[in-house]
């Protein structure tokens, strides 16, 4: 059917617009193929690139983790040679500990000693004196 200027019935379309809508496109051009594939490699490589660095930052990561290990168990044995020598010394304290009670009286004794000597010393000062009045009389 065709378009009649005297009938308001639409008409159906020609064939030939009908056909051009169904159409497919034209091939695309070869730049815009290269251009897509070249976008598609590029973006894989930026990926590959993002994966590769983040592998790196685990391998790093786990070296370090390892450096870590490595110098706790150094702290380890360091704190337990402390632990074992303190322990030592601690018995070695003990075995001495008599004689440095000893240690502690004889220093006492010096001191009352020492004190007993000063009162001598001025208790004889005194009889000096006395006995020297006593011989001037």
């Amino acid at each position: 059917m065709e378009n009649n200027e005297n009938n308001d019935v639409p008409t159906k379309p020609s064939l030939d617009r009908v056909e051009s809508a169904v159409e497919v496109t034209e091939p695309v051009p070869p730049s815009v193929t290269e251009q897509c594939r070249d976008m598609f490699h590029k973006t894989s490589e930026y990926l590959r690139g993002e994966l590769s660095a983040t592998s790196e930052d685990y391998k790093l990561l786990e070296q370090m983790n390892r450096a870590t290990l490595m110098k706790y168990a150094e702290s380890k044995q360091i704190a337990a040679n402390v632990a074992t020598a303190m322990n030592d010394l601690n018995e070695k304290y003990k075995g001495l500990q008599p004689y440095l009670e000893q240690i502690d009286q004889i220093e006492d004794n010096v001191a009352n000693l020492e004190q007993a000597a000063y009162r001598l010393d001025a208790y004889s000062k005194r009889l000096e004196s006395k006995f020297k009045q006593l011989e001037k009389r």
